[in-house]
Order: C-alpha cells, then sequence, then structure tokens
C-alpha cells in the first residue's frame, strides 16, 4: 500500500508512525491511573495509621507504593524508548527499516540499567506519602516522655 511499509519488509519509503504514537498517548494517559493508585495507597496508610491497625498492613501500603514508583519508572522509560526509536528512524531515514522492537528493547534496557534507589526520591508522591506517613505517626505515636 503507498505511503506504508512494514518493518519487516527492508524496503526504503515513507514510514506510518501514527499507530505507534497513538498507542504512545493511551500509555501516556495511563499516566493518571497510576497517580490515582499512589493516591488510593496513600489515603488507605494514613487510615491505618490514624485507626492505629496493626504494622503489617502499614506495610503492606509501603510495599504497593514501591510498586506504583517502579511501574511509573518502567512505563516513563518504555515510553522514552519507543520515542527515541522512532526519533532515530526519523532522523537516520535508514536505507533498511530496523528491527523496530529490537531498537526499543535495547533503549528501554539502556534505561533500566540506570535505575537506582535515589530514584524513589525523585518520585515527588512517593516522597510526599513517606513525609506524611512520618508526621502522621507522631501524632497518633508520640513518644514517651522521660
Amino acid at each position: 500500500m503507498p505511503g506504508r511499509s512494514s518493518s519487516n519488509s527492508g524496503s526504503t519509503g515513507f514510514i506510518s508512525f501514527s499507530g505507534v504514537e497513538s498507542a504512545l498517548s493511551s500509555l501516556k494517559n495511563f499516566q493518571s491511573c497510576i497517580d490515582s493508585g499512589m493516591d488510593t495507597v496513600s489515603s488507605v496508610a494514613f487510615d491505618l495509621v490514624e485507626t492505629q491497625t496493626e504494622v503489617s498492613s502499614e506495610y503492606s501500603m509501603d510495599k504497593a507504593m514501591v510498586e506504583f514508583v517502579i511501574t511509573n519508572r518502567e512505563l516513563n522509560h518504555y515510553v522514552m524508548a519507543v520515542q527515541s526509536a522512532i526519533n532515530h528512524v526519523k532522523e537516520e531515514q535508514p536505507d533498511k527499516i530496523p528491527d523496530l522492537k529490537l531498537l526499543v528493547e535495547e533503549k528501554f534496557l539502556a534505561l533500566q540499567s540506570k535505575n537506582s534507589d535515589a530514584d524513589f526520591q525523585n518520585n515527588e508522591k512517593f516522597v510526599q506519602f513517606k513525609q506524611q506517613l512520618k508526621e502522621l505517626k507522631k501524632q497518633w505515636y508520640p513518644e514517651p516522655c522521660g
């Protein structure tokens, strides 16, 4: 079909990324779902502290928040990898269309290899969660005098 080329054809010509860009847009919209999940976990954790529920439940909320941060980081890395691969192909305009899946995987793995615990300190919602939880504990579980 004119104006289209598949990644397996190896032919030259115009490559349409509209389908990929549409999928990326949907993935970016998923970010709000992650944010909502983090807000819900925070709310539940704060309620657990206020109702003086056992610590293991609070620990579970902390683990859930960590999972959201990891999911958020992976989503961001995947989106960046796809965008980078698209930009690479658009800028280079290679004679033979590269294996886009492989290119995205390579870029994603390179981003993932740079992960560190510092990423948690850079996540605003996670930092806010930890600070608010600490403050609530001070209110509900004051240190004994003396």
